[in-house]
């Protein structure tokens, strides 16, 4: 395992052809009561642009993320929010945005909400380090004190994205300062440090900002795209798109790398996408208008797969999942007992068996001009506009929601089914 992830550090285009996806790298009988988590979160990535999902045909070549996929637990019916910031604010506090105040990019998390940091912190005695590395947005584009999240150690970028990613500034205790690497390297090269530095459990939230726009150029040795000129509008923008996936995924294999192979047996690694893939670089099935920033199953319906200590099979699961479920989750890892909080349900019982989860999934977005919710039992799917129409989807027979049911007249079963979803939203609301 230790020296598959240390060939990493020496990929060149072709090695990205031939490496193994099969080997069985992160499974390990030998974990420890608490393991470290590392949970790493992609930007702006969807099924479309993940290995393994049926949707889209083009895909990145990610060795890393094909191993941590090949040897653990793919959820197929994982929901978040349409943008990052909800997203990222339903996985730190366990609620919905509409309890926060996060439901649109850009909006400011109250620093009395209780994050998983800080809760894991107050239940465990301190067990765990925490770390937050890479995109943060949830304080608008201004500072915020780690410390009131339970955060040991914060370093990375404040809002939704840099300019250029070779030219942007870093935030840590120390201030902000003008960086000039590559931020995906950059991210890394402050994971393994800190990492490095641990003798206790840890916790690393590692927030790429990549593959989000703008489009750019990664080093050449991190990716396979070839030699790409510099981006300019009226370019297909998705060779860059792909680059920079493939650049994020050789710096998770220097992370895996640096690890010993006792450590790395003892880490728990959740990799997700936030949100769905944007329309510039989107792909079929999906329509534009169904992928980031919308409540269809293109920008909610999320990549996520978990794989390490304490994962004890294989393979996909179609269990009823969302965001709001990783606090509980993480949380009940590092040894809390409690399973379910706020709107967060731990699914740690999926890592060993099949059993189902929830029975609805929720998410909502709430911008200038739209405010709505989505609700779906695993068949049916619901969306709700202030205003606007109803939205009824068959998903098992239309799993890209083509078919508004609304438009014609609903069956009894139908009816009777689309007003369960109706009480069950005004319930979660409530």
């Amino acid at each position: 395992m230790k020296c598959f992830f240390r060939s990493l550090l020496f990929i060149v285009p072709t090695i990205f052809l031939c490496c193994s996806e099969d080997t069985n790298l992160l499974n390990s009988s030998s974990v420890e009561s608490f393991p470290n988590i590392l949970l790493i979160i992609a930007d702006d990535m969807g099924k479309d642009a993940t290995y393994g999902f049926d949707e889209g045909s083009i895909k990145p070549q990610t060795p890393n993320i094909n191993s941590i996929k090949n040897n653990g637990i793919t959820f197929n019916n994982f929901w978040s929010y349409p943008t990052c910031s909800p997203t990222r604010a339903s996985i730190i506090t366990g609620k919905y945005g509409y309890r926060t105040g996060v439901k649109w990019a850009g909006d400011i998390l109250p620093n009395n909400e209780i994050s998983l940091q800080k809760y894991i912190k107050q239940n465990t005695g301190n067990r765990y380090k925490t770390a937050l590395i890479g995109k943060w947005h949830l304080s608008g584009n201004t500072d915020f004190d780690a410390d009131d999240f339970g955060i040991d150690y914060y370093s990375g970028i404040l809002g939704g994205a840099v300019q250029n990613y070779f030219q942007w500034d870093l935030t840590n205790d120390s201030g902000t300062n003008s960086q000039s690497g590559y931020t995906s390297k950059i991210f890394s090269d402050l994971a393994i440090d800190w990492i490095d530095d641990q003798d206790q459990p840890w916790f690393l939230w590692l927030a790429y900002n990549a593959p989000h726009t703008p489009f750019h150029r990664p080093p050449l040795i991190m990716h396979s795209q070839g030699q790409l000129s510099n981006y300019t509008q009226g370019v297909d923008p998705m060779p860059y798109y792909l680059a920079a996936i493939e650049a994020m995924d050789f710096q998770i294999g220097r992370i895996l790398s640096s690890l010993s192979q006792d450590e790395l047996e003892n880490t728990l690694i959740i990799f997700m996408g936030d949100n769905g893939t944007p329309n510039q670089v989107s792909q079929l099935p999906f329509r534009n208008n169904s992928v980031k920033g919308s409540l269809y199953q293109g920008g909610i319906n999320v990549p996520i797969i978990i794989s390490g200590s304490g994962v004890n099979r294989q393979g996909d699961d179609y269990s009823l999942l969302t965001s709001t479920d990783l606090f509980s989750t993480i949380a009940q890892i590092s040894g809390v007992s409690t399973a379910e909080i706020h709107d967060s349900k731990s699914f740690i019982n999926l890592f060993s068996s099949d059993q189902g989860h929830r029975n609805y999934q929720y998410s909502e977005m709430s911008s200038p001009n739209h405010d709505r919710w989505a609700i779906s039992d695993g068949q049916y799917k619901l969306i709700i506009e202030l205003g606007g129409t109803d939205e009824f989807y068959d998903l098992l027979a239309d799993p890209y929601e083509n078919f508004n049911l609304m438009s014609e007249g609903l069956s009894t079963n139908q009816a009777s089914r689309k007003a369960d979803l109706e009480a069950e939203l005004i319930s979660i609301r409530d």
